[in-house]
């Protein structure tokens, strides 16, 4: 999914839902999607697949919502997004539709990546140092991706901060190419 039509979905289901008075249920369904996907590698690929028929990819979802006690907004917009083709894209749609919550709550959203898992009191420390820098209450969301080696990347709003050693790596390899 396109940042665009993340954006699309995302703004119209968070706007019906809080409309419904369901935003926070909304969201706490969303973000359980996005550890699911994260945790099964399977769940992602039958989404993104282009070999699965939209009806498997709708039945999937329908059991996935049915079986975690999802609100009927958050099965309905699975529904919606599987049968437009957009079922892989779900993960995108979560995300966007976060950074919407928090900043309908006065909170900015803090995306980090990092190579290992952070402990409560790492993400606490980031919290508040990014807390800091921005002057806002900040809402870390943390994802694992250990391909970056080490450090972290922070993504904030439009802004991003990359210390990975992954990065650090490449940025190495270019300028020896360079030279």
């Amino acid at each position: 999914m396109t940042a665009e039509a993340a954006g699309r979905y995302a703004t119209a289901l968070f706007e019906l839902a809080k409309s419904e008075g369901a935003a926070e249920a909304v969201e706490a369904d969303l973000t359980a999607l996005r550890a699911m996907l994260t945790e099964s590698d399977e769940l992602a690929d039958v989404l993104a697949s282009p070999l699965h028929a939209v009806e498997v990819k709708v039945g999937v979802l329908s059991a996935l919502a049915k079986k975690a006690k999802f609100n009927a907004l958050t099965a309905n917009a699975f529904g919606v997004a599987a049968r437009n083709g957009r079922a892989g894209d779900l993960g995108d749609l979560a995300r966007v539709y976060a950074a919407l919550a928090a900043a309908d709550r006065g909170v900015v959203t803090a995306d980090v990546q990092t190579a290992a898992a952070l402990t409560k009191k790492q993400t606490e420390a980031l919290a508040a140092s990014l807390k800091s820098a921005f002057g806002r209450e900040i809402e870390v969301r943390t994802e694992v991706r250990p391909e970056l080696m080490g450090g972290l990347i922070v993504k904030v709003g439009s802004r991003m901060f990359d210390s990975s050693l992954r990065a650090k790596l490449d940025g190495m390899k270019t300028a020896m190419k360079e030279a």
